[in-house]
């Protein structure tokens, strides 16, 4: 089984996240997809991001257990955490995508919701290790929670994706938004470019690291953390002495 979680507290997203999830992943490998009971209902600042966490760490310590798990944001927060204290493998869809890209051109923009959000995908290119082949990041100034429900939301995706095509001289378009799953496989036909789903991309790279039998390393970095008291509203996060 492989757990979804969609940081922010949009159920309607969930749903098209887990849609997408579920066309990606072979036969006999079951997906869920879940939110956090508390946190933002979309993730655009670095403030949504870091208050996004502790719902997500409580889908990934909490409730049904899972095999494996995906961060189904582009800004992959609390992915270092998650790793830290899930029993099996964490990818992120903004890592997922970013590497899938590399695999089906020798470029790749990226076509995300915000302009205030580019930074941090620029910090993940960087992270990643794959800024050669970036070309840019691009913005089509569409909220996260408006992708459901403007009409002009696709027209404007559309438009930036051209965009990196024409100008960035980009071969391979990577979606930088969860909320924007249902449009790739119509992209992808009208583009006539690959066009990556960060989210297919993490199930299907999470459902491969199971069949090889791999998990996170617990050896350095990703160990479980120190077992300490948390205070305050914090108190439920501490966690038990994993000797």
């Amino acid at each position: 089984m492989i757990k979804v979680v969609n940081p922010n507290t949009t159920e309607s997203m969930t749903r098209s996240i887990e849609a997408s999830a579920r066309r990606a992943v072979g036969p006999g490998t079951g997906v869920i997809a879940v939110s956090p009971a508390m946190g933002p209902v979309s993730i655009e600042s670095h403030y949504d991001e870091a208050l996004s966490v502790p719902g997500l760490l409580t889908e990934i310590t909490g409730g049904a257990s899972a095999d494996g798990y995906v961060i189904a944001c582009f800004g992959d927060p609390g992915l270092d955490a998650a790793r830290e204290v899930a029993p099996g493998p964490v990818v992120g869809i903004a890592e997922a995508a970013m590497r899938a890209a590399t695999y089906l051109g020798r470029s790749f923009t990226v076509v995300t919701t915000l302009a205030r959000t580019t930074g941090r995908a620029q910090e993940l290119v960087d992270r990643y290790g794959v800024r050669p082949y970036c070309r840019n990041v691009r913005a089509c100034d569409v909220p996260v929670l408006e992708l459901e429900t403007d009409p002009g939301a696709r027209g404007r995706i559309v438009a930036e994706c051209r965009a990196a095509l024409e100008t960035d001289g980009a071969e391979v378009i990577v979606l930088g938004c969860a909320g924007m799953a249902d449009l790739c496989t119509a992209l992808t036909a009208e583009l006539g470019v690959p066009v990556v789903d960060g989210v297919a991309a993490a199930v299907a790279a999470v459902e491969g690291l199971l069949r090889l039998g791999l998990g996170t390393s617990r050896s350095g970095e990703y160990a479980p953390p120190p077992s300490k008291p948390y205070q305050g509203a914090l108190a439920h996060f501490g966690l038990a002495d994993p000797r």
